[in-house]
């Protein structure tokens, strides 16, 4: 319960902040990129830089748990095989010492 409503408080600090900063940035820069230049607002090219900063990100995380499944798996599979041998050697006979 104390999650959600601070993640509303948060999600309602975000949207006056972007209102804000959108009412004090009503102008408009230039951004070369080498096939054009376009011409966003100020809030238009922040905005857009940090959903793609996002997306970026959730891109990594997705690679990065992509690799920590596939060393789960290696592992599983490791840890059968050293199952299975260490029960294949507690049913050998003990050999008499002499």
């Amino acid at each position: 319960m104390i999650r959600k409503i601070a993640i509303a408080i948060l999600a309602l600090i975000i949207f006056v902040v972007m209102v804000w900063f959108t009412a004090i940035n009503p102008g408009v820069i230039s951004i070369d990129l080498a096939l054009g230049v376009i011409q966003p607002s100020i809030p238009m090219a922040f905005a857009v830089t940090f959903v793609l900063g996002w997306l970026f990100g959730l891109f990594c995380t997705g690679i990065f748990a992509i690799q920590l499944i596939d060393e789960r798996r290696r592992l599983r599979k490791s840890l059968r095989i050293a199952e299975a041998e260490v029960s294949s050697l507690r049913s050998l006979p003990i050999a008499d010492a002499d």
